[in-house]
């Protein structure tokens, strides 16, 4: 499904940008009042939680206006009662969908903002939406948006999500990201399984998150490097391991868990929780170790202290946001890192073959000692 999303994004979406794109008529007045905007991310969750700081931006610039966000089922949640989301539209990223927001939508918006770094289909949906749209300079997309901003890889995303908004008129700036939101209900089935699994308040709870999304595994440090942390972490602090993760991690938690000495200090939550109860579960705990994925994103914003693990891309882009949080980066050993650019369309698996030493070079250069040293620093 996603290889097909970004299949028929790619090169039917390049056609219809080039085609559209001479039907542009050009740069618009920001000083005009918007009193309806629209704001698109369709894809990570790990992406949309870093647009949150411009969208605050955003309300704070136009208190009055109708904000708007359209998302998909796969990160809708991340927007979920945010007091500066007036509604929330959800599509999906295929063509009967798509073509139906667009009929219904034609000029609907004084103002598209498109927060996708690469897709097409974020922009096409911007120019039939928006009677000015804003979104980023590069790729024959960007012959749809009415103002431009440049693409700013050498700082980090809340950043070049901002300058979105800077577009308008602002200079908001931000060292956090707002908390996400979760209900009642599922701060009661957390509070359950924590006790369930005899997790009292005072225990140093660390959450692990050994997996990361399909679209680039080469990111997941070895699983066994995983176990050996955990093991060190509960012999050294007494540590309770929550592992977590979507549905399609549960297998690879469960391998770390199996391959621990102290077992019994774990428990494997990957597959069974919602992602609002993901922002409960997360927030509850002292300490996040995980991958550069969504999950690393959510602690960071539910103001937990967070290590970050990374290799094919930098912290500096994508790193926990946050201060005192850390992305521990040691791909300097590799010729391809980074080899993630997710403005230009690139997160390759591995560049080097999946059956050579060299396999996951960047990651496995990250040792259980390196990431204990960033422990010490936070506990």
């Amino acid at each position: 499904m996603i290889a097909a999303v970004k299949f028929f994004d790619k090169h039917i979406g390049n056609i219809i940008c080039n085609f559209l794109g001479l039907f542009n008529s050009g740069k618009q007045d920001n000083g005009k009042e918007f009193k309806k905007i629209l704001v698109i991310q369709l894809w990570g969750i790990g992406e949309t939680i870093l647009t949150l700081p411009a969208i605050e931006a955003l309300r704070k610039k136009l208190p009055k206006a109708q904000i708007d966000v359209l998302a998909t089922s796969r990160n809708k949640e991340v927007y979920c009662s945010n007091k500066n989301i007036d509604n929330i539209l959800r599509i999906s990223l295929n063509p009967l969908s798509v073509l139906n927001f667009i009929f219904r939508n034609i000029k609907k918006y004084d103002l598209a903002i498109d927060m996708e770094e690469y897709l097409n289909i974020s922009a096409i949906l911007s120019f039939f939406a928006g009677k000015t749209s804003i979104g980023y300079s590069h790729g024959p997309r960007a012959k749809l948006y009415t103002n431009k901003i440049k693409y700013n890889d050498k700082q980090h995303a809340v950043q070049t999500f901002l300058d979105l908004i800077r577009e308008l008129g602002t200079d908001f700036d931000t060292g956090r990201l707002p908390g996400l939101d979760f209900s009642k209900s599922d701060k009661k089935w957390v509070d359950k399984f924590f006790k369930r699994n005899s997790i009292k308040k005072d225990d140093f709870t660390v959450c692990v998150a050994p997996g990361a999304a399909e679209s680039a595994r080469a990111r997941i440090w070895p699983y066994e490097r995983y176990a050996e942390l955990c093991d060190e972490l509960v012999e050294r602090h007494g540590a309770k391991i929550i592992f977590a993760g979507a549905l399609n991690e549960a297998e690879l938690a469960e391998n770390v868990r199996n391959a621990m000495e102290s077992k019994s200090n774990a428990i494997n939550s990957a597959g069974k929780l919602t992602l609002s109860r993901l922002f409960c579960l997360i927030g509850k705990c002292r300490l996040f170790i995980g991958n550069d994925a969504g999950p690393m994103h959510v602690a960071a914003a539910q103001g937990v202290r967070t290590i970050g693990l990374f290799g094919p891309n930098l912290p500096q882009r994508f790193g926990p946001y946050g201060k005192g949080n850390i992305g521990l980066y040691k791909g300097y050993n590799c010729e391809f890192s980074p080899c993630i650019n997710v403005h230009k369309g690139q997160v390759p698996d591995c560049l080097y073959p999946r059956n050579s030493n060299d396999y996951q070079k960047c990651m496995k250069n990250i040792s259980v000692n390196d990431v204990l040293k960033e422990v010490e620093k936070l506990v």
